[in-house]
């Protein structure tokens, strides 16, 4: 059947523009289609990953100890400097400077020679009194049968008795003599008289000691106290409560105090008086010196606390990450108050109860500012 060119000219008007619109809807159709796959598969932006994967914490009401705090500095229950006793070259040294020792092992010798001279001296001289003693007490038993039989005069007999017991007598102090001598060759070994740690030696192999010249010097560290000066306006509340917990800063240590002794006397000056704490045995990298914190107990309160290690500390600014219902961290300024124990500081201004903090301010940093980076690059985002 021919066609005619109308028909032609109709036909044309009316496909061409339906053609058209279809092609429009497929390109689209694939253009949104490659768009939501391109936005499915990508992967989520570094900041967000990395606040999704940060540790955090939540800030609470907690009933705390109400706390009076001071400084103080540790020292030693037993702490003793070993100094010599006789004269003599210094021959041995067994241990130096933060060394273990136990009691009754040798720390340090001294040359014994001119000692060990003086016991031989002192030994023979005895030998020597107590023949003499035996020559006497002989000449007294033979002027006595004499004296029996008239021989002899009464004091003939007294003299001999006299004699014998002088020649006693110079063998009780000769014997005294010796035994001094031999004391003083011990005083050449030098042990310690406790078990303790070397916290300085004095001296040097080959130097000359004389009696009272230090030598050693060393301390207990299972026997270590705080101690604090308070003044008298709080030593009633201290005194009732009894309880305190000692902070190590240096060790990051907080220690419960075994004992609380308050020094019977006070400071005309300062109007102040000494509180000794015992630490416990066990406590670890602490001596002699350290400085330490004290918190005293004087009650129970509420607040609110915050973890410590989620604390930003620049200059005298104090602020926290907080992180928020999508996991991204926000930097807020906080005011805080006291520091109640080893977890927690209180917080006065900038925070709420349930609000979640990260523990890692400098992940939460980085992260942070990686999402202000990409918001910035991206410009949908702007």
């Amino acid at each position: 059947m021919p066609v005619r060119c109308n028909d032609m000219k109709v036909w044309l008007q009316t496909a061409v523009p339906r053609l058209r619109k279809a092609s429009l809807a497929c390109l689209l159709a694939a253009g949104g289609v490659a768009g939501c796959g391109e936005s499915t598969n990508t992967p989520p932006a570094p900041a967000q990953r990395s606040a999704v994967e940060l540790k955090t914490a939540v800030v609470e009401m907690r009933e705390v100890d109400l706390a009076y705090t001071t400084e103080a500095v540790i020292e030693a229950v037993r702490q003793s400097t070993v100094s010599a006793q006789i004269a003599g070259r210094i021959v041995e040294l067994r241990f130096d400077v933060g060394d273990r020792v136990k009691r009754g092992e040798v720390i340090v010798r001294i040359d014994e020679r001119a000692a060990t001279q003086a016991v031989a001296a002192s030994e023979a001289q005895v030998s020597e009194a107590v023949a003499t003693a035996n020559n006497a007490r002989a000449q007294f038993e033979r002027s006595k049968a004499l004296a029996a039989q008239r021989f002899i005069s009464q004091a003939a007999l007294d003299k001999a008795e006299a004699d014998y017991k002088a020649a006693q007598a110079r063998v009780s102090a000769l014997l005294a003599g010796a035994g001094q001598a031999a004391t003083e060759r011990g005083f050449a070994t030098i042990v310690a008289p406790y078990s303790g740690v070397v916290s300085a030696r004095h001296v040097e192999l080959g130097e000359m000691a004389t009696p009272g010249k230090p030598l050693m010097t060393g301390f207990d560290p299972s026997t270590l106290r705080a101690v604090a000066t308070v003044p008298q306006t709080r030593m009633a509340d201290i005194q009732s409560a009894g309880r305190a917990r000692i902070e190590i800063p240096s060790a990051r240590q907080w220690l419960d105090s075994k004992q609380l002794v308050v020094v019977p006397s006070a400071d005309p000056r300062t109007h102040t008086s000494r509180v000794r704490l015992d630490l416990p045995a066990n406590a670890q990298g602490v001596y002699p010196g350290v400085f330490a914190r004290v918190h005293f107990s004087l009650g129970k309160a509420t607040r609110l606390l915050v973890a410590r290690e989620a604390v930003v500390r620049r200059s005298e600014l104090n602020a926290v990450y907080v992180v928020d219902a999508q996991g991204a961290p926000q930097l807020r300024q906080v005011r805080l108050g006291d520091v109640v124990d080893d977890r927690g500081v209180e917080v006065l201004a900038g925070l709420r109860a349930g609000e979640r903090v990260a523990l890692d301010p400098i992940a939460a940093g980085m992260a942070s500012s990686s999402a202000s980076a990409a918001a910035t690059a991206d410009p949908a985002a702007r």
